[in-house]
């Protein structure tokens, strides 16, 4: 599948049109739901090459927040060969009470894969507990950039951020809208 097909197939099973309250507090009248993107096999297997092919060289462990950040991360750590982290939104309050899943060494470099960038709150979160805990976040690559502050939020963090597909890849008034400011 190329980019172009991956993104069509993207947007045939994920684009909902509506009102949906995203994360960020903001409203919006289209939704991508990461979760019928993420659960496809074929989706899920190119997304991990795509991801795959844009970890810079020395990138010891990849990382993925709960919930949508982990299939994607586990098939962009199985594509590279990278071993990879899961973060919780919270620490847990049982067993080994941790909010971050695999191992971290102090001084791993580390690419946080994300599912939707609004504004980057999550990746900046998940980044916030790797680098507490002694890593360090080089890139956040985000499988979609809606374009609505992230980039800028993630980069004034001092993380480079990447995106597989941006809106207007994926919803056909952004692409329209692009091509005529072109």
């Amino acid at each position: 599948m190329n980019h172009s097909e991956l993104a069509e197939r993207i947007a045939s099973v994920a684009l909902l049109r509506g009102t949906f309250t995203l994360r960020s507090g903001r409203t919006s009248n289209y939704y991508l739901d990461k979760y019928l993107f993420s659960t496809q096999p074929d989706v899920l297997a190119a997304l991990g090459k795509l991801f795959a092919a844009r970890i810079s060289k020395g990138t010891t462990r990849l990382a993925g927040a709960e919930l949508g950040g982990i299939p994607l991360v586990s098939a962009a750590s199985m594509s590279s060969g990278i071993p990879c982290l899961f973060i919780r939104n919270q620490k847990k309050e049982y067993g080994t009470a941790k909010q971050l899943e695999g191992v971290l060494v102090a001084g791993d470099r580390v690419v946080i894969v994300e599912d939707v960038a609004t504004t980057g709150g999550q990746a900046l979160e998940a980044a916030k507990v790797i680098q507490d805990l002694g890593g360090v976040v080089t890139h956040i690559i985000a499988t979609i950039d809606r374009k609505e502050g992230a980039r800028e939020n993630i980069e004034r963090a001092g993380i480079v951020f990447e995106s597989l597909f941006t809106v207007e890849d994926l919803v056909p008034e952004f692409a329209a809208n692009a091509s005529t400011k072109g």
